[in-house]
């Protein structure tokens, strides 16, 4: 099977008269993790958000494993799990157990691509996918507004996982979430990232940095992309933060 991959061509991105990412050209290759970092407002949603095909740059594209996704969620989806900011979640009291909102996913994901089959029966699948992030049966049937943040984001990151795309991309996926909760958020986005390519953006890059394998240190127009310990220098920390800035995780 060829590795999944994300490639950026020319990519120019705006709202409006106001550009904020401006011609990037990278190509990103799983499995593994790639953490983009960066101050805020420095346009790291906003790139989730256009390799999700959620927004349409202004020029350049999206390829997604060679096929182009560009401004496409449909077509993007059949490829990429997203997971939006745990806080930016639309619909917060909407009445749904961690279950209903797994498996509708996953019957909206067959709808959509009836025939791209997803190994199993679909109720096993639900329950491997939720059992796969952590989220023990005394929950399932639990309102996801019930639960804790750390439940609600793997019940999050079961919705995106469960159609076993190759790519998952999660914004700010620490973000909300108790110490305690990070630090277990930040295990089980290792243990997909052996096996996919994973792309999320953080303020803290120490709870993950002992397993990323490419950092994107962006601020708008400026972006340098390399491994952490080639990233994170004190050079490209003042470019992108305006100031010194200190890892609390070591690189070596």
């Amino acid at each position: 099977m060829t590795p999944p991959s994300i490639t950026l061509q020319h990519l120019t991105v705006g709202y409006g008269e106001e550009i904020v990412l401006r011609s990037m050209n990278l190509t990103l290759l799983g499995p593994g993790l790639i953490q983009v970092l960066g101050p805020n407002g420095a346009g790291k949603s906003t790139l989730l958000r256009t390799i999700a095909g959620l927004l349409r740059p202004v020029k350049g594209r999206v390829l997604i494993s060679g096929v182009d996704v560009t401004g496409n969620p449909r077509r993007a989806g059949r490829y990429i799990g997203y997971v939006p900011q745990l806080s930016a979640e639309p619909g917060a009291k909407f009445p749904v157990t961690v279950w209903e909102l797994v498996e509708s996913s996953l019957a909206l994901y067959r709808k959509k691509w009836p025939r791209i089959a997803v190994k199993g029966h679909e109720r096993r699948h639900v329950e491997e996918t939720l059992k796969k992030v952590g989220l023990p049966p005394s929950l399932w049937r639990k309102n996801v507004w019930e639960l804790s943040g750390g439940q609600r984001q793997r019940t999050l990151i079961a919705r995106a996982l469960v159609h076993d795309p190759p790519i998952l991309v999660l914004d700010e996926p620490l973000a909300a979430v108790d110490p305690a909760g990070r630090s277990e958020i930040a295990k089980l986005i290792e243990s997909v990232s052996r096996n996919k390519l994973v792309v999320v953006t953080s303020h803290d890059p120490s709870f993950m940095i002992t397993f990323t394998k490419l950092v994107i240190l962006l601020n708008r127009s400026f972006y340098v992309v390399g491994s952490p310990s080639e990233v994170l220098t004190d050079e490209n920390i003042r470019k992108v933060y305006g100031r010194p800035a200190m890892l609390k995780t070591p690189l070596h």
